[in-house]
């Protein structure tokens, strides 16, 4: 695995991004008026901001691993499957600004987890097919491990 992905809802980005360059010491690899993403080599994190309209509570948009290549992407998802876990996949989409590989996996709270594998870089958020980062619908059917 290549970089552990955490995405986070923010209100205001300005004020976020200013918040974690502080944090991180580094500044944002990308910015676009509804997202940020910050590329840290050590740990090994991409962390993303996810502009809402409204933020309350826990404001975790999702979590995941970035692989190397789409075959990374196809082992992991046969392994969870194997496991007795639903991976909801979607290849080839354009979601956070890059064209992807991936699947997404949901823990017993909720919470996805997404393996993906970045192809591009896209000038477009996301493909109106694309749950790109969001709650999917509740009807879903998720597995939780434990």
């Amino acid at each position: 695995m290549k970089y552990v992905h955490v995405g986070v809802n923010v209100v205001s980005l300005e004020k976020s991004i200013n918040f974690y360059e502080k944090v991180f010491g580094v500044k944002a690899v990308k910015v676009k008026t509804d997202y940020a993403k910050f590329l840290l080599e050590t740990p090994g994190l991409n962390f993303t901001l996810n502009v809402a309209d409204e933020v309350k509570g826990n404001q975790v948009n999702h979590f995941g691993f970035q692989v190397d290549s789409l075959e990374e992407v196809l082992k992991h998802k046969k392994r969870l499957e194997k496991e007795g876990f639903f991976a909801r996949e979607e290849m080839d989409t354009t979601c956070c600004y890059a064209v992807q590989d991936k699947f997404w996996i949901t823990d017993p709270d909720g919470n996805e987890w997404e393996f993906f594998y970045t192809k591009s870089n896209s000038e477009v958020q996301k493909q109106d097919s694309s749950s790109c980062c969001v709650t999917p619908p509740s009807d879903i059917t998720t597995n939780s491990c434990c």
